[in-house]
């Protein structure tokens, strides 16, 4: 049995480029290059340009808004604010799931 776990391959992996925001109260913008963003912490404004293939948010009262997002916006936590102005991502509120507030929209360009 182990010799059959070890040959199954990651459904996922990192790509080139990722872009990680860690901290409290970071006021940034980015080049998003195709890749995933990674917004963790508290407090911060982030404003992607460019294609991102997707959007995960943790922690509590972040603002993102991003250009385009490909396949999908991920928010945990609460008091979160996700706004994209282009693509059909798909969206998934794990805060709300668990009685948080959060708002993810898009909005006009």
């Amino acid at each position: 049995m182990a010799g059959a776990l070890a040959s199954v391959n990651p459904v996922a992996h990192a790509v080139d480029g990722e872009t990680h925001i860690t901290g409290q109260g970071i006021t940034r913008t980015v080049d998003c290059n195709n890749s995933t963003l990674f917004v963790m912490g508290t407090g911060n404004q982030v404003f992607a340009v460019g294609n991102c293939w997707a959007v995960t948010v943790q922690g509590s009262s972040n603002l993102i808004v991003a250009d385009n997002v490909v396949n999908d916006i991920t928010v945990y936590g609460y008091d979160q604010k996700v706004f994209y102005k282009n693509g059909e991502p798909i969206v998934w509120d794990r805060g709300r799931e668990l009685g948080m507030t959060n708002q993810i929209n898009r909005v006009p360009t």
